[in-house]
């Protein structure tokens, strides 16, 4: 690893990190909502400089995450979409969990987006991944992680 990439890792992990603090909160500020976005961006820039193809698609998925948070539907449906693309393109080097977790972004992002029928679709694929998730922890963290209730309001 170049001495770059080190310092890419080191950024993308503690910007994570701060997006899933803010993520994390009960009720955020303005300026922490906009600090969510930019830390996100953030960590996806250094994955895209030190990660491999599942630090790209998680990256998206955080940064679609974030926009849903902030009830920004045009840019958690463009993430989202980008997120499912690259989980897609790329099975091989993603664990069973991505592709729940890529139809579970699209699912919020289509339900914010007012996009009910998308939304009842990827909910129902983002369900049938998650159950096909081989590790039972895995499989936990993945139906625990979310209210799928919540999704379709």
């Amino acid at each position: 690893m170049k001495k770059d990439d080190s310092q890419h890792l080191l950024f993308a992990k503690s910007t994570n990190q701060l997006v899933w603090q803010l993520l994390e909160k009960k009720r955020r500020t303005a300026e922490e909502e906009e600090m969510m976005i930019e830390a996100a961006h953030a960590s996806y820039f250094h994955w895209l400089k030190a990660g491999s193809r599942v630090n790209h698609q998680r990256g998206l998925w955080l940064v679609s995450r974030v926009y849903a948070a902030v009830k920004d539907a045009v840019n958690s449906l463009r993430y989202a979409r980008k997120c499912l693309e690259l989980t897609k393109r790329y099975p091989k080097e993603m664990q069973d969990f991505d592709l729940a977790y890529a139809y579970e972004a699209n699912a919020r992002a289509s339900f914010l987006s007012k996009r009910s029928g998308e939304g009842k679709k990827f909910f129902a694929l983002a369900k049938t991944a998650g159950e096909k998730i081989g590790d039972s922890e895995d499989k936990n963290i993945f139906f625990n992680d979310f209210k799928f209730n919540q999704l379709m309001k």
